[in-house]
This record gives structure tokens, sequence and C-alpha cells, in this order.
């Protein structure tokens, strides 16, 4: 163990010789790592031809389950959004209640985890191949989403391990194991094995798609506004990595407190700031909003067979949903495990606002600024990054520079989410320890840099299939499991009509107008 501290030590504190690793080691690795990526995405991303549109089967399967949980639960998606806002806002926050952050920190930590460049160029490339039509059935699924991270982050908080120094541990790999136990012997090793993999799968998603990647397009973004290959940064990655390495790590020792108060911090600021620059654009085309939303409802309904007709737009649509908020891959609930209540459905109602936010607000303000600036492009020719940049440049000539700073922060906070959502599964693989926690961390910061400095290639690829392989086991102990989700819920909404639940924002009040 000390030896692997100190070569990890070494590569932290060695930049130079850690870029000229990783710049030598980028073929091997690429030829190591493509035949095993290739193998499991293919099988991960097994996609049937519908409608002339490619659909990968692992959408389906969270769609379908996504639909079944909004309609068993009384679409829960609804009727619990305005109590999950009262939640949010701390009316029945109890401070003595057991867990490390509040619901608003949880909320947010969970929402760094999604936000990021998905919002950016991916709803840009499903406009771009589904054309404005993609943009409802975007809003759907998003709407659907909902009610999976309802199910999965209330047993979140239902099985979570509560240790004695007041620290959490909870998501899947606690409620596979520890529910599907309930059941019996045999269930008991099913879901044991259910939870090994989604764990392993963590890991791997963490250090890719959660880490490398979003310092590697971080990195790229930063050079694009700096004068692209003539940059004088061009060749200084490993000098950004240990940058965000260092602020990473700084932010990561304190465990999910420290994040939680980062998060809680940026995750606003960089929302209102996307938001914002949109709703501006958006006001100044307010003339094309009106024909705007004719185009999506129209496009929707009957889209031209360009865009692969109604069955194609649908795919697309739902695809980019699926990838965007990661409803039913289960990695949000770890980091919502972790609120303090005595009442896990409270945070399966706040958890429904992250596809809310994530897809039904950020994407839909990404999806409409292009639409009504005319910037979408049928023939594909701009796409991407490039695509939202451009349609807000029509109004924004500046926008390339908060570009990136929203790219950064993305990248930054989905980090931080991420490394909490694998050292969670590192910790259940491996033990809870200060030596474990460490050792993770290490690894995770090690890894930022190598992902700033390196052509990722074939390492994100089977990245995105480790994070989507998490649906499987997830979506099945969510089907298992959901009876219990729905006793939790009859019960909680019956001890708020007895007035059994305390509403601490109103006591609040009430003592300050008799003082």
């Amino acid at each position: 163990m000390k030896r692997l501290w100190l070569s990890l030590s070494t590569l932290l504190f060695s930049p130079a010789l850690l870029a000229q690793e990783a710049n030598g080691l980028d073929a091997k690795i690429d030829a190591l790592v493509r035949p095993v990526a290739d193998a499991i995405s293919s099988v991960i991303f097994y996609s049937v031809s519908i409608g002339g549109q490619a659909l990968p089967l692992v959408v389906v399967w969270l769609v379908v389950a996504a639909t079944v949980f909004t309609f068993y639960f009384g679409f829960i998606n609804v009727r619990g959004f305005a109590h999950g806002f009262r939640l949010i806002r701390g009316d029945y926050s109890d401070p003595n209640a057991k867990g490390e952050v509040s619901h608003f920190q949880a909320l947010a930590t969970a929402v760094s985890g999604t936000v990021g460049l998905g919002n950016i160029a991916g709803v840009a490339i499903a406009v771009s191949i589904g054309g404005p039509g993609a943009t409802f059935w975007m809003i759907l699924a998003g709407i659907l989403g909902m009610s999976s991270k309802f199910c999965e982050c209330t047993l979140g908080v239902k099985f979570r391990n509560e240790y004695a120094d007041g620290s959490v541990s909870g998501g899947p790999m606690y409620y596979l194991s520890k529910g599907l136990a309930e059941k019996g012997p045999g269930m008991a090793k099913f879901g044991k094995l259910l939870a090994v993999f989604f764990a392993i799968c963590c890991i791997g998603g963490s250090f890719g798609g959660g880490n490398m990647f979003q310092s590697n397009q971080a990195f790229l973004q930063l050079i694009a506004v700096t004068g692209g290959a003539d940059s004088g940064i061009a060749d200084k990655g490993w000098l950004f990595g240990l940058i965000i390495a260092a602020v990473v790590a700084v932010t990561i020792i304190g465990g999910i407190r420290s994040i939680a108060r980062v998060t809680e911090k940026v995750v606003p600021f960089m929302a209102a700031l996307y938001i914002i620059c949109g709703m501006a654009v958006i006001a100044v085309n307010i003339d094309a909003v009106p024909a705007a939303f004719g185009q999506i409802f129209q496009g929707a309904m009957s889209p031209e067979a360009t865009y692969g007709g109604i069955i194609g737009v649908l795919i697309v649509g739902f695809q980019r949903a699926a990838f965007s908020n990661e409803a039913g891959i289960g990695s949000a609930s770890i980091a919502h495990s972790a609120v303090k209540t005595d009442h896990p459905v409270t945070e399966g109602l706040v958890a429904i606002y992250e596809p809310f936010i994530d897809t039904v607000v950020i994407c839909t303000i990404t999806a409409l600024v292009i639409i009504v600036t005319g910037s979408y492009d049928p023939s594909g020719q701009m796409s991407g990054v490039d695509l939202t940049s451009s349609a807000f440049e029509t109004v924004i000539s500046w926008f390339p520079y908060l570009l990136t700073i929203a790219v950064v922060l993305f990248a930054f906070s989905t980090m931080l989410a991420w490394s909490y959502y694998g050292l969670k599964s590192w910790t259940y693989l491996f033990g809870e320890s200060a030596a474990m926690d460490i050792t993770y961390k290490l690894l995770f910061c090690a890894f930022v840099i190598i992902g700033a400095t390196m052509n990722l290639g074939s390492v994100v690829g089977f990245s995105d299939a480790m994070i989507f392989a998490m649906a499987f086991p997830n979506i099945i102990g969510l089907y298992i499991l959901m009876p219990k989700v729905k006793e939790e819920l009859n019960d909680y909404w019956q001890a708020l009509r007895e007035g059994r639940i305390r509403n601490f924002r109103e006591e609040r009040l009430g003592r300050a107008t008799q003082s």
C-alpha cells in the first residue's frame, strides 16, 4: 500500500513526468482497451433499427422503466412536485435527523453530476439529427425520468448504512444487497451479485466519463478560445490537469460535506449563468418563440422524412434525455443517500427536481436558443458544442468565453459528484477505512491529470458503456423493491395529512412572529 501511495504521489507532484508517461501510453492504452471497449459497448449499446434510426436497447430499458414507475406511483412526478419544492427550501428539515447534508445540498451534488456537456453539445446533436421535434420527446422523457429518480433515491435513503460518527453510505449497492436480502436467501445472493456488478461499473465510470473525459473536454474548450493548436497552452494539458486536480483534491478530502458545500454554490451559479444567457438570446428573438414552439410540436407529431419520421425523432429525443439526466442509472441515489432525514420518501420527492432541472429546463433552453436563432443545420455540417456556441454568438459575441467558464465549471462539478459515487462503490467492495478512502482519492486525482494530457479514444467509449451498464442491475432492483417505495410513500402522505410531520419553517416563523 505504501508503495502504491508513493507511486501516485510521484505522479501527482511530477507533472512533467506524468505528461511524458501519458503521451507515450496513448497508443498502447488504446490498443489494449479498444478490443474490450468495443466488445462491451456492442453489448451495452446493442441497437435495433426502427424507422431507419438506430435504437439502443438500453434507452428502451430506461424509458420503459420510467413509464412504469410514473404510472405505478400515480404520477408522483407531477403530484409530488410542489411538496418537493417545500422540502428543498427546508420546510421539513430536521437538524437532528441522521445524515450529512441538507436536501438542497444533496440535490445540488446530484445535479452537478448530470448537468454538463450533454446539455450543451448533446442537445445540439439531437436537434441536428431529429430536428426541432426531438425537443418535445426529450422533455417528455425527462418528465418520465423524474419518477425513476424518485424510486431509486427513496430506496437509497431507506437502505443506507449509518455509522457512529454520523457518516452514511447509500446507493444501489446497498439497496440491491440489503433490500433483496429481505426477500429470502436466494434473492440475497442475487442482490449481492447485482450490487457488486453495479459497484464495479460505477468505479469504471467514475474514472472515465466522470473524470478523464471531463478534464479532457474542459482543456480542449480552453484551447479553442485561446488560439487553437497555436495556443501557448496547447501542450500544457498536464498543467491544466494539475490545477484542476489540486482543486478537486482540496474539495473531496473532506468527503460529502465538503463536496456539498462547494456544489451548493457552484451548481446554482453555473446553472444561472447558462440560463440567463439563454433567456437573453430568447428575449432578443422573442418574436420567433411562438414559431419555435410550433416547430417543436409539429416536428414531434408530423416530422419530415429527413429526420426518420415520428419514430426517428422520438428515438433521438428519448436517447438524448436518457443520456443527459441518467434517470434509472442509479448514480444520483448515492449522493441523495447522504441527506439528513428520517423519512426516505422526502429525498425521493426532492430528487424529482434533478431531471426537471437538467432536461426540462436547461436542455430545453439550449434547444430553443438553437431554434429561435435559426442556427440548426439539417445537413449536420455544424453540430455539438460548435452549433450551440454559434447560436449564442448571434446575440452574445463573447459567448465562447462564457461557454469556456461554463464547461470548466460543469466539468469540475461533475468530477466532484463522480468522485463521491466512485468512492462509495470502492469502499463497498474493499471496506470502509481511511486507507481505502485515500487510495481511491489519490487515484481519482491522478486520472484528472491523465485525462487532460491524453487522447482518450476508446477509454471514453469503455467508460460510457460502464456507466450505462449500471442501469441493468439498478432497474432490476427497482422493479423488485418498488412495492417498498409505495409503502413508504403512502405512510408519509398519511403522516403528513395527520400532522405528524413537523414543519420546522412554520415553527420558526411562528416564533419570530411571537417575538
